[in-house]
């Protein structure tokens, strides 16, 4: 049983976190923020994913004009579909319209993946930015493309968010015989915040025979229609589980997360510990749920068996709730925050046991599991890690006319996040796609200035990383407090929207660049400052003398540190 289990665990991480989209994303709806805005993150965690800002201009396209669809991952050639007359805008994961869509990649059942189609996840993202204005326009445009086209991805979890509304979709493809997808998608209720990360979330949900406010995707236009409506599903999201043998049990009990994307260790303590750590900062009730984020305590009625036909009586009864009431109002600020997290403050915290050597580096390097003795161990999976490509908060501002969404490349807890309005019509150099790649060096991108830095961090994490915090900090809450009040204060005082445009373009360029800039420079100075171990700090200067002095002094390692080094060497070292 043990030697199973093992088996079972080692292929979930592999299956989990050996794939390019091993994400997180964060939902705060607008009477949850302290600006009234929606809004939703994301981190691009792969560890062969350049970060660069993609950008689609809004363009007319004649009639009979036919769309290229490349899978998102691989590039390959997928097919076309008929395009648009009209698309829209859209600079990263954020249209013109305040749209934006983030996921996190769940897989689920293997059997599901890969339908005969040509649209996958990214495809599905990047199209529907460029068709919809709002999120339920999106929903609607996401179920009309795998419909018609086949969804060819493993099992997604999506943010969508406008500037009224935030909601989650989750969707799984039918497999190999079947064309489509089956899904279901859930509004947030305002003044609530939810998250996902890479295991799917939505359990059970209103059905559309027994709740006014919920519809099937054939009725799907009464979605536009009526504000009232918070839960849309494809029509046979339960009869195919039933058909399939995937579950046995009556349609009000059904859980779409339990049945699709069954949660296990893997799912609990990688995934929706990710969640917890972000729950856990607003409300005061999640000790409640750490047996189960720690996937150590999940408790179901019966046995769970991978592959087996599931039931109610197989679902975990203490799994985490899809969203949660804050105990205060959520600022941008506050979600940069979120997406820094290495599980401080609990016993899991990344840079309080011994793999966080001499100076406490809170990131392990992979693969995350590993053996010792013929028993697997694992090494934490946190919101903040190193191999992330590139990450934002999308900020969808219903008081302002233009949406922000803010963007930082490589690992989140040493990027900076700067403002990027998403009605820009040029991307600034520094993000710009082709300046450079995982394989070609370039001076100007920002993606390897930031790698420069948090790699030296990670040499001597408490010395160096206070420092680019402090920083970090700095320039954001300059960004939030004085320069983007300024310059939307300015932009309004601008004639025509052409014109406002041009001028945000200007600004979201200039502040990206000059970001990257003093970025580089301030790399340079603390790789001199703590060049060769040391601590180096200019002297002050003597009369007479050519050279400014140095100090230079010499942090000692860890206390724990050296008593661990003790402990392994004996006498080895000892001074006689």
């Amino acid at each position: 049983m043990k030697k199973t289990l093992t088996v079972i665990v080692a292929l979930a991480l592999v299956l989990a976190f050996g794939k390019a989209n091993a994400c997180t994303n964060f939902l705060i709806t607008k009477g949850a923020s302290t600006d009234g805005s929606c809004m939703i993150s994301y981190a691009a965690d792969s560890h062969v994913l350049y970060g660069e800002l993609y950008h689609y201009p809004a363009a007319d396209w004649p009639a009979g004009t036919m769309r290229d669809v490349y899978d998102w991952d691989g590039g390959m050639f997928r097919g076309q579909i008929p395009e648009v007359a009209h698309t829209y805008n859209v600079v990263g994961n954020m249209n013109e319209w305040q749209l934006a869509i983030g996921e996190t990649t769940y897989g689920g059942l293997e059997a599901l993946w890969e339908g005969p189609g040509i649209i996958d996840y990214g495809s599905l993202i990047y199209i529907t930015l460029q068709r919809a204005k709002t999120a339920r326009e999106a929903i609607k445009c996401m179920g009309e493309l795998v419909a018609n086209y086949g969804y060819v991805s493993e099992g997604e979890s999506f943010s969508i968010s406008d500037t009224e509304e935030c909601w989650i979709l989750e969707m799984i493809g039918k497999g190999k015989q079947n064309k489509g997808a089956v899904w279901v998608a859930l509004r947030i209720p305002d003044g609530y915040v939810s998250g996902h990360a890479n295991q799917a979330r939505i359990t059970t949900f209103p059905l559309a025979k027994k709740n006014k406010t919920s519809i099937t995707f054939k009725n799907i236009d009464k979605l536009l229609k009526d504000p009232n409506i918070d839960c849309v599903y494809a029509d046979d999201v339960i009869s195919f589980a039933k058909e399939m043998k995937l579950y046995d049990g009556p349609d009000e009990k059904f859980s779409f997360s339990d049945v699709y994307n069954p949660v296990d260790f893997s799912g609990a303590r990688f995934c929706d510990l990710r969640v917890w750590a972000m729950f856990n900062k607003v409300t005061d009730n999640m000790k409640d749920y750490w047996g189960y984020a720690t996937g150590r305590d999940i408790q179901r009625a019966q046995p769970y068996t991978a592959g087996m036909c599931q039931t109610p009586d197989n679902f975990p009864t203490n799994r985490m709730p899809l969203w949660v009431l804050p105990n205060r109002k959520i600022s941008v600020l506050d979600m940069m925050d979120f997406m820094r997290d290495h599980l401080e403050g609990t016993e899991l915290d990344m840079s309080q046991d011994v793999g966080a050597g001499p100076f406490h580096c809170p990131y392990r390097w992979r693969p995350m599991e590993f053996e010792v003795d013929g028993k697997t161990y694992i090494h934490e999976r946190t919101t903040a890690t190193q191999q992330t490509g590139f990450s934002f908060v999308a900020q969808s501002r219903g008081n302002q006319q233009f949406g922000i969404i803010w963007f930082g490349v490589d690992d989140t807890d040493n990027c900076v996040y700067c403002p990027m309005y998403t009605c820009m019509t040029e991307i600034p150099e520094c993000f710009r796609e082709g300046n450079g790649s995982m394989t070609e060096w370039s001076e100007t991108s920002a993606f390897w200035t930031f790698n420069q830095m948090s790699n030296w961090a990670y040499t001597k994490y408490d010395h160096i990383h206070p420092e680019i915090s402090k920083r970090q900090h700095e320039m954001e809450t300059n960004w939030v407090e004085n320069e983007v009040p300024k310059i939307d204060a300015h932009v309004f005082t601008i004639k025509g929207r052409e014109a406002q445009v041009k001028e945000l373009t200007k600004f979201s360029c200039s502040q990206a660049d000059k970001m990257t800039q003093s970025w580089k420079r301030f790399y340079h100075q603390l790789f001199m400052k703590y060049m060769d171990g040391n601590l180096n700090t200019p002297g002050e200067p003597v009369k007479g003398q050519k050279y400014v002095p140095v100090n230079s002094k010499h942090p000692k390692y860890s206390d724990e540190y050296y008593q661990i080094l003790i402990e392994k060497t004996g006498d080895k070292y000892k001074a006689y």
